[in-house]
């Protein structure tokens, strides 16, 4: 019994602590060991795709801000696909002749509307960025200077949450500092496990139509291209910027179908768990996402009763490490409810976050082997957009 609980606490303490420490050391010593190439000024034709469902408040602002980027109008495509939107897009697309709009009143979800967009594109390159996203001017030049290394298949941009002055706000925000982090260290590792789809990009050649039911497509879509032997890089100078969800329930619900989506992408993606092929990638991969997505929560849910099994033999270490994790589930709760009354106790927002994408992780579980989470977004209530225009 002594031996599970460390073996729990060793496998949890190793995917959120351990692992940061590694990937910080050996990136470290990569950037080291290679010589830094220097990128040439380089803007090849590309293609910008916005999957916009139901976005009409918000796509005057996107569109705005997509005809802001600094990049050469003549070799930067806009794309905006609406299928099954129900909100007259057409009317505020009009207006911009310049952008091709593709709506079709069959609402098939996210990785469709990709497949049917990569349909309309003749660039090289192809960029996705979410409609409640907002890109620096920068963006598109920061990420097509990677495409001058032949090994680099897809880039990746960070993605920045604008207001932090509620518990899903500051949650979410500590939650990317620490995501972005691990980010860099995997890309100068070797790649990136997994591309957000705020933003990122793909070389149009080795864009693989998605299935049907995809939950997480730019994850699944940028680790295949890993499969294939390319590396997918990250590029910070690249970022979108959004607003966190409206509520802790609201962002509850987006974790669960993250969790869902990622049970989903463990089992399509098996071949990475092969340490005989990709024997980096595998390690990243298992220690950045496998982990994280399935063995940690439950060693996380089996510490309780085996410490309180070995706190009953009157061990003081025991009852302290005991009474230390009912304080921070307790505070958890306390920071829930506290948070559903319109309230924020600062010191108790990372229990709340750190137990709430946990606990969504088994709930993503349930709704993965039932089969019942769809593919189609059920969109979190965001907090309210402000007047964005290009940083």
């Amino acid at each position: 019994m002594e031996i599970s609980f460390w073996i729990a606490a060793a496998i949890v303490f190793y995917t959120y602590f351990g692992y940061a420490l590694v990937a910080w050391v050996w990136a470290k010593a990569a950037r080291g060991s290679q010589q830094k190439k220097q990128l040439k000024h380089y803007e090849p034709e590309i293609t910008l795709v916005v999957p916009a469902y139901n976005e009409a408040p918000i796509l005057e602002s996107k569109i705005k801000n997509c005809l802001a980027l600094d990049y050469p109008q003549n070799k930067l495509r806009l794309v905006f696909i609406t299928d099954g939107s129900t909100d007259n897009p057409a009317e505020i697309l009009a207006g911009y002749p310049q952008i091709l709009h593709l709506h079709s009143p069959v609402r098939g979800g996210k990785a469709m509307a990709e497949n049917r967009a990569m349909e309309f594109i003749n660039t090289p390159y192809v960029i996705f960025t979410d409609c409640n996203s907002f890109l620096n001017k920068e963006a598109v030049r920061e990420i097509a200077k990677h495409y001058q290394d032949p090994q680099v298949g897809a880039v990746s941009g960070e993605k920045k949450v604008m207001a932090q002055d509620s518990a899903p706000g500051a949650g979410e925000g500590l939650y990317w500092k620490y995501e972005s982090f691990l980010k860099r260290c995997d890309s100068d590792i070797y790649s990136l496990m997994g591309a957000a789809g705020e933003l990122v990009s793909f070389r149009s050649a080795l864009y693989q139509p998605l299935e049907k039911d995809t939950i997480l497509d730019d994850f699944v879509q940028s680790l295949r291209i890993v499969e294939k032997g390319f590396k997918v890089v990250y590029e910070p100078l690249a970022y979108a910027s959004e607003t966190p969800s409206d509520s802790i329930a609201e962002e509850m619900k987006r974790k669960v179908r993250i969790c869902a989506g990622g049970w989903q992408s463990m089992f399509r993606l098996s071949a990475l768990l092969n340490p005989f092929r990709q024997p980096v990638v595998t390690f990243l991969y298992v220690s950045h996402r496998v982990l994280r997505w399935s063995l940690a929560p439950l060693m996380l849910l089996l510490l309780l009763p085996l410490n309180l099994l070995l706190a009953s033999q009157n061990s003081l270490f025991y009852m302290a490490v005991f009474a230390l994790q009912l304080m921070f589930y307790v505070g958890s709760w306390v920071g829930w409810q506290a948070e559903a009354r319109g309230k924020k106790i600062k010191p108790l927002l990372l229990p709340l976050y750190f137990t709430m994408i946990n606990v969504a992780v088994f709930i993503g579980f349930l709704r993965f082997v039932r089969k019942s989470q769809p593919a189609a977004w059920e969109k979190a209530t965001r907090s309210a957009v402000p007047a964005v225009g290009v940083e």
